[in-house]
């Protein structure tokens, strides 16, 4: 008999072998999906007040100075230190931190300083400042060499009205744990780790992982030749445009 005559299609070797790719790449967005849904789930969990809290090291952060503290205008520049804080953790209360030079270690304070608001964050307002807090704040325009473009940043002009505090980190609260959801998680992870499904699966949500960017060096703009581009045929008039 011949299989053109046959009431149905016949899969060749190579739909079948397409067929059984297509449903292992459903399996694994089914799994990244799973796991995605299981991480929410625990993001979502309440936090619980502990029955005795404990600290955790010492926390560092900004506090107003003495004299500004006693001042008329200590409620204007709290509320501006709420919105441009930073906190810094560390388990030494000295803050400092182990490095190594010239084949000998010593220990140096780690720097901090208050948060540079960015110009998206500027412009639509997030941090909701008032015009008298805008007034406090400088634009700082600098050159990133890793991102290749101008970075627009507004600081604080008085930083000197803030001075650094070390204060405990106490714990009076913790994630609530849900057994059942820890589990799953728990082999998910060991699945995807075992067969290295990974790659595999960035490869379907977001294309190729294995991409090797081509390093293209950067120009600063007093450096960037007007000429370049220009083919060797142009006219004079057309280099001095």
């Amino acid at each position: 008999m011949d299989l053109h005559e046959l009431p149905y299609r016949l899969k060749s070797a190579r739909q079948k072998r397409r067929l059984v790719k297509k449903d292992r790449d459903k399996q694994l967005i089914e799994l990244d999906r799973l796991q995605t849904s299981l991480l929410e789930q625990k993001r979502q969990l309440p936090m619980i007040p502990l029955e005795h809290p404990y600290q955790k090291g010492w926390k560092r952060i900004f506090v107003l100075r003495q004299d500004v503290r006693q001042s008329e205008k200590a409620m204007f520049y709290q509320a501006i230190l709420d919105k441009i804080n930073t906190v810094e953790y560390n388990k030494d209360i000295s803050f400092k931190k182990r490095k190594r030079r010239k084949q000998r270690y010593h220990y140096e304070e780690q720097p901090q300083t208050l948060r540079p608001i960015y110009d998206n964050d500027w412009q639509s307002d997030k941090l909701k400042f008032t015009e008298a807090e805008k007034e406090c704040f400088y634009r700082n325009e600098e050159w990133s060499a890793s991102r290749s473009k101008i970075i627009v940043t507004y600081l604080f002009n008085d930083s000197w009205r803030f001075v650094l505090a070390v204060k405990p980190h106490i714990i009076y609260e913790a994630k609530m744990v849900d057994e059942q959801l820890e589990q799953e998680l728990k082999a998910i992870d060991n699945k995807i780790a075992r067969y290295y499904l990974w790659p595999k699966i960035t490869k379907i949500n977001k294309g190729n992982c294995y991409k090797y960017w081509k390093i293209i060096p950067f120009e600063q703009p007093k450096y960037v030749n007007k000429l370049k581009n220009q083919p060797r045929y142009t006219n004079k008039e057309a280099y001095l445009d």
